[in-house]
């Protein structure tokens, strides 16, 4: 009995498998600059401190994320043109480059609530969705 007990202890506290989360991003206006990724928790989303990001050309539309946790995340990605590292905007509120929402949760006077662009994250995946301009 005693044994039996261990093997389902050991069995309920096997930690979750990570994943590698494939994000495709479309409407692209241009293949200039790189794309940056951020895969938030709640309490990170619309933050600078998202621990799960990358980066890539914009030329691809594909950035691919390793090792995130199972779990529930909203995801937010830049089409930074110019390649500055930063989303552009004028009078600090609209934005001058492309952004977008897992779920294609839509910016209105701000950023999407967490819940409108929150997905779960299970395992290996891939999320598409589109980048908005709000500037020509």
């Amino acid at each position: 009995m005693r044994f039996a007990l261990t093997i389902v202890c050991m069995l309920t506290t096997v930690p979750a498998t990570a994943a590698d989360l494939t994000i495709r991003i479309g409407n692209l206006r241009s293949d200039e600059g790189q794309l940056l990724v951020a895969i938030c928790d709640e309490a990170q989303f619309t933050t600078s401190d998202c621990v799960h990001i990358g980066r890539a050309p914009a030329s691809g539309g594909v950035v691919t994320i390793r090792d995130v946790p199972p779990g529930i995340y909203a995801i937010q990605a830049i089409h930074d043109e110019n390649g500055n590292g930063t989303l552009d905007r004028r009078m600090m509120f609209i934005p001058l480059e492309g952004i977008g929402f897992s779920r294609n949760a839509r910016m209105r006077r701000g950023p999407p609530r967490f819940a409108e662009a929150a997905i779960e994250i299970r395992g290996d995946g891939v999320v598409s969705f589109d980048m908005e301009y709000f500037q020509d």
